[in-house]
């Protein structure tokens, strides 16, 4: 019997699979895009940063990296403060 639903299911494994860790950052200070752009080009300079999502008016940014690489909460704090905000939260397992 054809079952689609569990190549849909494979592939779908296999996708969350190769994706990186992604971790939720909480920030103070963010009030515009410009802000915005400030911590993603700091976060950009992470070694295997592959996405960053900021919201604004949540004060939360989530950062995926590739496949085997890790941000440790001390680089995110160095990066958020070199973008002239405040770290008030790091978490793990982050969902963009």
């Amino acid at each position: 019997m054809n079952r689609p639903w569990i190549l849909a299911a494979a592939l779908w494994a296999a996708a969350a699979a190769a994706q990186g860790q992604s971790y939720a950052l909480e920030v103070d200070g963010l009030a515009c895009p410009f802000c915005a752009y400030g911590i993603e080009k700091q976060l950009r300079r992470v070694e295997g940063v592959e996405a960053i999502d900021v919201d604004v008016k949540a004060g939360r940014v989530v950062v995926t990296l590739a496949q085997g690489r890790a941000l440790s909460e001390a680089q995110a704090r160095k990066a958020i403060e070199d973008a002239g905000f405040t770290l008030r939260g790091f978490h793990t397992g982050a969902s963009p």
